[in-house]
């Protein structure tokens, strides 16, 4: 038996299957107009092989797709109705710890959002001086002050 299973295993057609794409959720911004935008934008994505739910919200100019879908794939589908499309470049305002950033702040953003940019979060080296600032009073000896 086992000079059988041996040369059995040069006869036998092995396929491969594909990877299965992961589910995750895909947030476009696309500049919508009337219904029919809105129709033909969620119609186009909707027929996506993999997209389970379809959400448009005109007021915000946003979609989002969820299902087994590849974003790369969503995107150009969407710009394929003719309309300009990005992804989703907003952040919810409470994430983020200074609001204010220069380019984080948008006016254009919808309310309760601002851009995603790296000068919105504190670096790593950032939090180096808070910590020092902090280790010069102690609540433990009152007369420790370092700064005096």
């Amino acid at each position: 038996m086992g000079a059988l299973d041996y040369l059995s295993n040069f006869c036998t057609i092995t396929t491969v299957r594909n990877k299965r794409k992961p589910m995750q959720t895909v947030e476009i911004k696309v500049k919508m107009d009337c219904d029919g935008c809105e129709r033909r934008v969620k119609n186009a994505v909707k027929s996506m092989k993999g997209a389970k739910t379809v959400e448009v919200n005109r007021k915000q100019s946003r979609v989002t797709v969820s299902g087994y879908v590849d974003p790369n794939r969503v995107l150009k589908r969407v710009k394929s109705t003719g309309k300009r499309a990005e992804f989703w470049p907003y952040i919810p305002q409470h994430l983020v710890y200074y609001p204010y950033a220069p380019g984080a702040y948008d006016k254009r953003a919808p309310a309760g959002f601002v851009r995603n940019v790296v000068q919105a979060f504190p670096a790593a080296a950032s939090h180096a001086p808070e910590e020092n600032f902090v280790s010069f009073f102690s609540d433990d000896n009152v007369n420790a002050c370092s700064i005096m």
